[in-house]
């Protein structure tokens, strides 16, 4: 199998690029491989996927930190507990309960009652990324991630099949025990979770081998999520009951998948509306044309007014992004960009000079007025 490249090295950085180098090294790189530029070039398709990857991986603070701390053995899902696909609930895998904390400073009955009784499952957080395009239009996307799922063999009992958790000899199910303690204000009674069931009430004598009596197995899964069309970075899509399996007979938390869209080439987005700049020869302005003008959709033919000046900004309506949960789309605003030539032949240059003879203040009233408030102050 061959090696990865380091994903630093594929986008021309060093580890200590920030978010913004990532993103404009990204844009670079993206288009300059991008299939839509190089039509049937394997070799560019394949470093155009290279640069999506390692986008993807630097531009999430989670991912990029277990990459930088272990490399791409980090973002292997089996690696150390679990990898990626951990849940909100709790940190670095551990859940609090301050039923427990309660408990043991106080003796109170907080734990056991929370133990005993239902609760629901911890919700898992996974990233998807996606093109765009993707987002614009939306799309359907494979997620993996590691789920705490109730155990087949037992059905979540913990006993070995045949057999069911007895109650706890010790609290007689209740999950607490009255402790007597003698203090210099006399003999205090306080009520503590029982230490033999762990506040559960019931016992298992004969546990499990699938999941060893605790009621639970990790398991990978792969679901199919519709991002809608409009999402943004960064926003949310929640699949309900597909967190974590609850305790006791409690409902299961939610999956919830965070979207970070790959920036674009050519477009840049603001909420719906989406930017770019379309660069046009110095003829076609002074001139008048018919230029293409990118979208989403296609190329859309615009007829520039003669005599148009670079940095005017152009609105198309409705050919932007598609607002959420509505079939109305925000606006393309277009920068007009001058190009001005280089490299001209002497003949050309010869040419030019001959023009700009011919040129005059009914020509070039910018330069006119601008030359004139020059000469009103040097007046003054």
């Amino acid at each position: 199998m061959a090696q990865k490249k380091d994903y630093y090295e594929v986008l021309g950085l060093d580890k200590s690029a920030d978010a913004d180098s990532i993103k404009k090294a990204y844009r670079k790189l993206a288009k300059k491989y991008h299939p839509d530029i190089n039509p049937d070039n394997k070799s560019a398709e394949e470093k155009f996927k290279e640069v999506n990857e390692a986008y993807e991986v630097l531009s999430d603070p989670e991912k990029k930190k277990l990459y930088d701390q272990y490399g791409h053995d980090g973002l292997d899902p089996n690696f150390g507990a679990g990898g990626f696909g951990g849940g909100f609930g709790g940190f670095g895998g551990m859940d609090f309960d301050m039923g427990d904390i309660f408990s043991s400073f106080f003796g109170g009955s907080t734990s056991s009652s929370r133990r005993k009784g239902p609760s629901r499952g911890s919700d898992i957080g996974v990233r998807v990324m996606v093109s765009f395009e993707e987002a614009a239009f939306g799309c359907k996307k494979d997620v993996s991630f590691t789920r705490i799922d109730k155990c087949p063999d037992c059905d979540g009992s913990g006993a070995k099949h045949g057999t069911h958790p007895e109650t706890c000899s010790q609290c007689g199910g209740s999950g607490q025990v009255r402790v007597q303690q003698r203090t210099p204000l006399g003999i205090m009674q306080t009520t503590r979770t029982c230490d033999k069931c762990q506040g559960k009430g019931t016992v298992i004598k004969d546990p499990c081998s699938k999941c060893a009596g605790t009621g639970v197995q990790r398991k990978n899964k792969k679901l199919e999520v519709s991002i809608p069309a409009g999402i943004d970075n960064m926003q949310r899509v929640i699949l309900r009951g597909q967190g974590n399996v609850g305790k006791n007979g409690g409902g299961a938390g939610d999956l919830i998948v965070e979207v970070g869209i790959r920036p674009h080439p050519i477009f840049e987005r603001d909420g719906y509306n989406i930017y770019c700049e379309v660069p046009v020869t110095f003829a076609e302005a002074t001139l008048g044309a018919e230029i293409k003008v990118p979208t989403l959709e296609g190329d859309y033919l615009y007829k520039l007014p003669e005599g148009t000046q670079t940095g005017t900004s152009v609105t198309l309506r409705g050919k932007g992004i598609q607002y959420l949960n509505s079939r109305a789309k925000g606006d393309l605003i277009f920068t007009v960009i001058v190009e001005v030539p280089r490299n001209l032949s002497e003949t050309q240059k010869k040419l030019l000079r001959e023009f700009d003879m011919s040129c005059d203040d009914r020509n070039l009233s910018a330069k006119a007025t601008f030359k004139e408030k020059i000469k009103n102050i040097f007046k003054k």
